[in-house]
């Protein structure tokens, strides 16, 4: 049911000394923010993806494309590199062209920092995002490799990048942390590079139509003050597909099905949007597996260097490879953020951890668990798809709010042993139509990420 080990679980044990000094008892409740755009917020999303947004920054051979879904292409190669893949052994030699963007400042001095993108990879290509900051105190970071990607896997191993740090920050799978936030360090604005390849002399190369991050500095809290519910019931029809189903199968992508709940949410997900896999994109599936799209989804999220399907940019990036479809990383403030969201008709994929009978009717512990929330009932009850269930027919569930919203959106917490381990601070993926509706659009600003 889980994936290894959260990168926030990981970064817990790293900061547990630092951060004593803000973490009080271990039922205190930090305040939330009154609105994603008002005073106290704690989260800053900025993405580029229109035409417009390519223009800007520093371009080393490439150019911005225009059309219905603008993107950033290679119009001549700045240079060429060769790439030793730690993951296979192979040396290749590749054209490369970069984009720098604009240099954002941050609505957030922020603790932490998660890039997203989406991109078009064709056979022959592949893309690196990097992200710099400044820290407050003037100086920067190096740049940090946030993953090297592409939607196959004949070319590179989609991989995160371990070991960068400069001693003040590190990059833990696909979260950029400051490493003592107590000391009051913080990010105060930061900037990507991406750089494309292709086989050198190809005519073609990747397409990126969105890059960007999230950035955040959610305060250390046991528990979180209580949203009050929208009084209306609400649910989506998102198909339901159990990670359970698929118990053995693929054990090279992180030990089979027992460990794809983010998969098996993400593409839960992308079917409610009409995404659909090709026969071609399943042929490698053993024809005897029910619902093979989501063995696809586990094979096109691995991080090799993670050993697991669960890197949150991954997924959204892998959304992104359907047809119409954008996907990022972000934190969500409340559950009212969510209910907004669902009201739009936009489904969220919630990362959460917690012990057996911190949620109840679960039936199980999580140390990191991705379900998909598809509504809300009158009582404010949130219905979720939750993939860790026996079968399809037994996804669908309803959590009691309080006890959801907590395991949520809380960031410290104590497992089995007491020890103080770290949640996951409302983080979520967002799947929705590039060419979103104007009701979607709204609820997207409503919510901060636009």
């Amino acid at each position: 049911m889980t994936a290894p080990t959260p990168r926030r679980a990981v970064l817990v044990a790293a900061l547990a000394v630092a951060t004593a000094a803000t973490v009080s008892g271990g039922g205190s409740a930090a305040a939330l923010p009154s609105s994603p755009r008002g005073p106290g917020r704690t989260v800053d999303n900025r993405f580029w993806h229109s035409h417009e947004h390519w223009r800007a920054g520093t371009h080393r051979g490439t150019t911005p494309a225009a059309g219905a879904r603008p993107g950033l292409e290679i119009a001549t190669a700045a240079g060429r590199m060769e790439y030793a893949d730690p993951h296979t052994g192979r040396k290749s030699t590749w054209e490369y062209a970069t984009w720098t963007s604009p240099v954002h400042r941050s609505t957030v001095p922020a603790t932490e920092a998660i890039a997203s993108w989406n991109a078009r990879t064709p056979a022959g290509t592949w893309i690196q995002v990097e992200l710099r900051g400044t820290y407050t105190d003037g100086t920067a970071t190096p740049w940090y490799v946030m993953g090297r990607w592409a939607s196959g896997d004949r070319d590179i191993r989609r991989t995160s990048v371990d070991g960068q740090t400069d001693g003040r920050s590190t990059v833990w799978t696909d979260t950029l942390a400051v490493d003592a936030p107590a000391a009051g360090l913080r990010i105060a604005d930061w900037q990507l590079r991406l750089t494309l390849h292709r086989k050198p002399g190809a005519d073609h190369g990747p397409t990126v139509w969105l890059a960007g991050a999230m950035a955040s500095a959610v305060p250390d809290r046991f528990t979180v003050p209580a949203a009050a519910p929208s009084g209306t019931a609400h649910e989506l029809a998102v198909p339901r597909y159990s990670q359970e189903t698929h118990a053995g199968q693929y054990p090279e992508y992180d030990n089979g099905g027992e460990a794809w709940c983010s998969p098996t949410s993400s593409q839960m997900t992308i079917e409610f949007w009409g995404g659909r896999a090709s026969a071609a994109d399943l042929a490698w599936v053993n024809p005897e597996y029910a619902d093979p799209q989501v063995c696809h989804a586990a094979r096109s999220t691995y991080d090799a260097a993670y050993k697991g399907c669960g890197n949150w940019p991954f997924n959204a990036a892998y959304a992104a490879t359907y047809r119409g479809l954008a996907g990022v990383v972000t934190r969500l403030g409340s559950l009212t953020d969510l209910e907004t969201l669902v009201r739009a008709g936009i489904p969220a994929i919630t990362s959460q951890s917690f012990l057996p009978g911190e949620l109840t009717g679960a039936g199980y512990g999580t140390a990191g668990h991705l379900m998909t929330v598809i509504g809300f009932t009158a009582a404010g009850d949130v219905v979720a798809n939750d993939p860790n269930s026996p079968d399809n027919a037994s996804v669908r569930r309803v959590y009691q709010r309080r006890e959801w919203e907590n395991v949520w959106l809380r960031t410290k917490r104590h497992n089995a042993a007491g020890k103080v381990v770290s949640g996951t601070g409302g983080v979520c993926y967002l799947y929705v139509p590039a060419a979103a509706s104007p009701a979607q659009v709204e609820a997207l600003r409503t919510v901060g990420v636009l």
